[in-house]
């Protein structure tokens, strides 16, 4: 897909209720973690993010959510597999699934794709004035070996999730040390 001189690609609908308030005179960052269906990595990436920021006293810092960019689960809960997965590691899965919505492009600061494919369609959706910066979020991935796609673990088996969990954590975690810097 071609992308529009303006776009700010880098390699690498709100829910306020899901999201912690600044309690600092700092605005925000918004980060949008989005996947196909918004049942499996969106929500990882949503949880692991939320669990690395708290962990390392950033989380008033932060507003972050998930989408997809189907319709195919809206209201449904994350994948109870990829839930289990990162339930066992010490991370709770949370909300409902969503679609990526014209809002969301200025309603958040970075939006961030799980593979390629969810590249393409959030960068063909994007308003001509949206004001998001899109990810990829293997991009900030430290293993990711020219490997760009979080894969779908959707229609796997187990270890598939143990695998997808395992790249989404240590890229989150760098995104986050990413962001971080960037906004000092």
């Amino acid at each position: 897909m071609a992308e529009r001189p303006d776009s700010r690609v880098t390699r690498g609908h709100l829910h306020y209720g899901r999201m912690n308030e600044p309690s600092h005179s700092l605005p925000p960052i918004r980060v949008l973690f989005v996947c196909l269906g918004n049942i499996c990595r969106s929500p990882l990436g949503e949880a692991l993010f939320n669990h690395h920021a708290e962990t390392g006293g950033l989380a008033e810092r932060f507003r972050v959510d998930s989408a997809g960019t189907a319709a195919y689960h809206v209201g449904e809960p994350p994948d109870r597999r990829s839930a289990e997965t990162a339930r066992r590691r010490g991370v709770r899965l949370s909300g409902r699934a969503r679609r990526l919505e014209p809002e969301d492009y200025f309603d958040f600061d970075h939006i961030v794709a799980m593979d390629r494919e969810n590249l393409a369609d959030i960068l063909a959706a994007r308003p001509e004035d949206g004001t998001a910066t899109i990810h990829l979020l293997r991009s900030f991935d430290p293993r990711a070996d020219g490997d760009d796609d979080v894969p779908d673990p959707y229609y796997g088996g187990p270890e598939g999730f143990d695998h997808v969990h395992d790249i989404v954590d240590r890229s989150t975690r760098a995104l986050l040390a990413h962001l971080t810097r960037e906004s000092r």
